[in-house]
């Protein structure tokens, strides 16, 4: 496959964002500006999402993270700090097994570490296949917004609301269905995460109706753990401004 696309601004630490599902990097477009005052921003899109060729390979986020850190390798990335919000997070936690001693710290948003029960995972397996029989036009859209974003968003920001929907639409069957697969298949990294030993900032948004605050409060013993108000399931793209705040008040360094 051509190589993955990746968005990059501004310089200093290097920080790594990995968006979530069913999006692409674009997610952060919102935080872009203040995060990259202060560091060097890479944003990747997923293989088979955004702008990124799905290739050949079979689904697996180990997939993900060894594009990530080939494309990491070809930027003269050795260190970086990590961050993933839901699917993403899930992509750093891959990463996290394969070279854990290039992450200097990480960023977890809204995701959790155990592996799929068999009912999600089934669920997971629906959708993939629904999606490369029918197409993904309307019907994911719909199905992910009502949980996939807080209840002021909903009600107060139709504009978020909108551009999510846009991004939801612009994403390739192949790829939704591609990303379905191979986070039913995640191993559970609970274990991984308990022997992190770098700063980690855990953050959920307080009407996340995805990811409890108590499961991504407890993802990292001793993590720095933040709750944003009036958001749900996607902070960078609800309320922007506070998920940049909080990431660069925590930021090492």
């Amino acid at each position: 496959m051509g190589d993955v696309h990746l968005t990059e601004q501004g310089s200093g630490t290097p920080l790594v964002l990995l968006h979530a599902y069913p999006v692409d990097s674009r997610m952060w477009d919102g935080v872009r500006g203040p995060l990259a005052e202060r560091v060097r921003l890479i944003t990747p899109d997923q293989r088979g999402l955004g702008r990124s060729p799905l290739g050949q390979a079979p689904p697996d986020l180990d997939v993900v993270a060894e594009d990530l850190l080939r494309d990491l390798d070809r930027l003269g990335v050795q260190r970086f700090v990590l961050g993933g919000c839901s699917m993403g997070g899930y992509v750093a936690m891959a990463v996290l097994r394969r070279a854990a001693e290039r992450v200097t710290g990480l960023v977890l948003a809204d995701t959790k570490a155990v592996a799929d029960t068999e009912q999600a995972r089934a669920g997971r397996l629906a959708v993939a296949e629904r999606a490369e029989s029918e197409g993904t036009a309307g019907w994911l859209a719909d199905s992910f917004l009502p949980n996939g974003v807080g209840t002021t968003t909903a009600e107060q920001r139709p504009e978020v609301v909108s551009a999510l929907r846009e991004l939801i639409e612009s994403q390739p069957p192949s790829g939704v269905a591609w990303a379905q697969r191979a986070m039913a298949a995640r191993p559970d990294s609970t274990e991984l995460l308990a022997a992190v030993d770098v700063p980690v900032l855990a953050v959920v948004g307080a009407e996340d109706a995805l990811m409890s605050p108590e499961v991504v409060g407890g993802l990292v013993p001793g993590a720095t753990f933040a709750v944003l108000p009036g958001c749900g399931h996607l902070p960078p793209l609800e309320d922007p401004a506070a998920f940049a705040r909080t990431v660069l008040d925590w930021l090492p360094g």
